[in-house]
Parts: structure tokens; C-alpha cells; sequence
């Protein structure tokens, strides 16, 4: 699919003199801004860095391309393992307490503040990267922010909507995507009644369980802890949103209590689901495959925000990739280096539309990227960092809210209502349990 017509090229002609002269003033600003950065590699240095594997093939690719050209002007040695997402995590730990292992480990979430004093600050990239490209997001420097230092460098966010099929929520009856919560149930009760339902992830799922998971319990006034830190999800509002999600697992098709994060994304390629929520990767799968059914699918896939539940406001959460060094490298300077060079604009923006907007962008310059305009479809994920929260919303980041996410007490305790083990009320008192221990209350 090509969105791309001859009055788009037009429109870009016509503006190619001005646009020359303001990426030249543009170009000129951001060296200026960066010219206060000095990192000089160590001799002979070699680095082994740790990330997610990939859900689109541009980024690996990509990745690899621009770890590659870093290589050829630095002369560092540099290997990259690209591991599966639920491993990701158990590995960064052991590393941290072993002290050794990755140099650089791209990781989940606010990982980092489980073993903050393991990790090398990174405060010179993070202010050399803030000014260059016009800040940060406040919620990457939530991230990224411990005390007095910066303990990470927020890549960015694989960004989740709403993905559907055009044609079966047309058929099910509904003309546009729902923006309420009584709405968003209608609908999935009418696709599964037209035997084309919907499914969410309600296993372990670091990405899409977290996301939806969150984005309900929030949306009706829950939340795990306060803006004190206190452990508060045993709640009446976190009932109410128990309840709702009973009524809209009931649409679901079988088996999401084990779906981990790549069993939608099958599910919904294989036809068998037409809603869930996801990244770009269901669209990015079907537009690239050479498979002339997938890319009829592309025509007919759509993505929307998440809908307003009765708090009235969006609450959604979404995983997010922070960059850590831990202290025990060798070649500081090479890992901090690495790092930045990774989130300059001749790699970044490359690497995003590789991509086709898969990560969404922590620094405030990449809004303006053509990958989120040359495609509509890309557009809803373009403001994924700028209106997200974080996962302890309203509390801090720290020790205790790591563990609570690592430990998915958020989403087990949405999925033992699911499943019927537990009613709204045991499900969430048995989180505030389970929470309480973190928080040490």
C-alpha cells in the first residue's frame, strides 16, 4: 500500500528550496548543541551489548547495520545478543549480581532501579542528548532519573493501540472504533457473536498483558500505590474495573490466559482474533509478507487509542526499552558512546522507519520524523512517549515498583478474575498482599 500520490510529490516540491535551508540551520543547530560531548573510546575496547529480540525484522536489521558503521568509525568490537523478551529480564539481573556479563543491556520498563547502584551514571549522555534534540519526554525522564543521576538512556517505546480489522467491526456493526468502555464491550460481544472475537494477553506478557492490564485498572480510578507510595489497589474503583474485565473476557476467544506477547500477533495474522492491542508489528507483518492474503490484511487493519474509561482521561502504559551500563565494564567510555551514537538522527531515524514506527521515540526533535506522516496508519503511535504514564503511576520508581511489575502482580490479578479463580474483590486484595511485601509495609 502506497499512500504516497502524485499531489504528496508536488506539495514536496514546492517546498524543497525552504525545506533545503531549514535542514541546513537545522543540521547547523544540532552540532552546535553537541559540541560539548567528548567520548573518546578506550584502545582495544569491545563491548557485548544485551537487547530485546526483534517483533519487525527492520529493526534487527538496522540495528545491526548502525552497530556495524559504529565499528568502522570507532574500531570498537562490538557483539550484539538479541534475546527473547521473557529472558530479557532474568539475564540483566543475573548480570547485575554477578557483575559480569553485557556491557550494555536494553532492557524493560524501569528495570534499572532494581539494581541502580550496579549501573554507571550516564548524566553526560543523557544532557548532551537532551539538548541536542529538544528534551526529553518527561515520562523517559522518569526513567531515566535516580536521585542526582541518570542511571539510564530511554531508548524508546514499543507503542500499543488498539488493533482491529475494518471490515469485522463493520460487519459486527460499528462504523469507527469504540471510545468508551460500555462501547469497547458492545463491540467485542457483536465480533464474537459474528464469530470473528477478540483477545487480549493474560499470561506473563512483559508488553501487551502489562498494557492492557494497567490501562483497565487505571482507567476506572484504580491504582497499585499512591502518589506516597502506599500500596492502595484493594480498592473499590479496582473492583469496578475487575468487574468490567469479566464481562469482556467472556468475548475473548479461548486460550488468552497463556498467550505471552507474540501469541496475538499470530492469532490476529492467522485470522482467528480481529481486536487486541499491540504494537505496529501485526500491520508491519502483513504489509511486508509476500503472502497476497497478508497484504490484503494490511488494507483492512486499523489502529486506535485506547478508549477513555471513567476517570475521563487516557492512563495508558507502554513498554518502554531503558539503556543501562553496568560499572563493572571495561570500556565506559566506548558503552556511553555506543549509546549515543544509537540515538543520533543519521542512526535513529533510519532505524525508526526500518521499522515502520515499531519504537516510538523518547526525545521531542523525532515527532517530526516523515515515518509518522507517510503512512496514516503510523500516525496514532507517533505521541506513544509524549501521553504515556509509568508503570508505579502515581507513585515513584524505585526498588519496590520494579519488583512489582517483574512479579506481574497487575496482571495476575486481572487474569484470576479472568479465569474465575478469585472473585474482583480476593483478586484484588490478594495483590495488595503481594504488593505490600515490595513496599515492605
Amino acid at each position: 500500500m502506497n499512500d504516497f500520490n502524485r499531489r504528496d510529490a508536488l506539495k514536496v516540491g514546492a517546498g524543497a528550496v525552504a525545506g533545503a535551508a531549514i535542514v541546513a540551520n537545522t543540521g547547523e543547530a544540532l552540532a552546535q548543541a553537541g559540541a560539548d560531548l567528548k567520548l573518546t573510546p578506550e584502545k582495544g575496547a569491545k563491548l557485548r551489548v544485551l537487547r530485546p529480540s526483534k517483533f519487525v525484522q527492520g529493526d534487527e536489521t538496522l540495528w545491526m547495520e548502525n552497530t556495524k558503521k559504529y565499528q568502522q568509525q570507532t574500531g570498537v568490537e562490538v557483539r550484539v545478543d538479541n534475546e527473547s523478551w521473557e529472558d530479557l529480564r532474568p539475564k540483566s539481573a543475573v548480570a547485575a549480581n554477578v557483575g559480569r556479563g553485557p556491557d550494555i543491556v536494553y532492557a524493560w520498563y524501569d528495570d534499572a532501579h532494581q539494581y541502580p547502584d550496579k549501573l554507571l551514571p550516564l548524566n553526560d549522555v543523557y544532557s548532551y542528548l537532551d539538548k541536542k534534540y529538544e528534551g526529553w519526554y518527561d515520562v523517559a525522564k522518569k526513567f531515566s532519573t535516580r536521585g542526582r543521576n541518570q542511571i539510564s538512556v530511554v531508548l524508546g517505546s514499543p507503542g500499543s493501540k488498539m488493533v482491529y480489522r475494518k471490515s469485522h467491526l463493520a460487519a459486527a456493526g460499528f462504523n469507527a472504533f469504540p471510545n468508551d468502555f460500555p462501547g469497547l464491550l458492545e463491540c467485542c460481544k457483536a465480533l464474537k457473536a459474528k464469530g470473528t472475537p477478540s483477545g487480549f494477553a493474560l499470561g506473563n506478557a512483559v508488553g501487551d498483558a502489562n498494557g492492557w492490564c494497567h490501562w483497565l485498572v487505571w482507567s476506572h480510578g484504580g491504582r497499585m500505590v499512591d502518589d506516597k507510595d502506599k500500596v492502595v489497589i484493594d480498592s473499590p474503583e479496582t473492583v469496578k474495573a475487575l468487574e468490567y474485565v469479566k464481562q469482556l473476557y467472556d468475548t475473548f476467544i479461548p486460550g488468552t490466559l497463556s498467550w505471552l506477547d507474540i501469541n496475538n500477533n499470530k492469532a490476529f495474522v492467522d485470522g482467528q482474533i480481529s481486536l487486541t492491542n499491540n504494537g505496529i508489528s501485526v500491520y508491519y507483518a502483513a504489509k511486508t509478507s509476500n503472502d497476497p492474503k497478508l497484504k490484503e490484511m494490511a488494507l483492512d487493519i486499523e489502529h486506535a487509542n485506547y478508549p477513555i474509561g471513567p476517570v475521563g482521561r487516557p492512563t495508558e502504559v507502554n513498554l518502554t526499552v531503558p539503556a543501562m551500563v553496568f560499572k563493572y565494564t571495561k570500556f565506559p567510555n566506548a558503552a556511553k558512546d555506543y549509546i549515543r551514537f544509537m540515538m543520533e538522527k543519521e542512526q535513529y531515524e533510519p532505524w525508526q522507519t526500518a521499522s515502520i514506527g515499531y519504537f516510538s521515540h523518547p526525545l521531542k526533535a523525532y515527532e517530526k520524523s516523515s515515518i509518522w506522516t507517510v503512512d496514516p496508519k503510523h500516525t496514532p503511535y507517533r505521541d506513544t512517549m509524549k501521553n504515556m504514564l509509568w508503570p508505579s503511576y502515581a507513585g515513584s520508581l524505585g526498588y519496590a515498583s520494579a519488583g512489582v511489575l517483574a512479579d506481574f502482580i497487575m496482571v495476575n490479578m486481572v487474569a484470576s478474575v479472568c479465569s474465575g479463580s478469585k472473585s474482583p474483590k480476593e483478586a484484588a486484595a490478594e495483590a495488595q498482599k503481594r504488593a505490600e511485601r515490595y513496599y515492605k509495609v
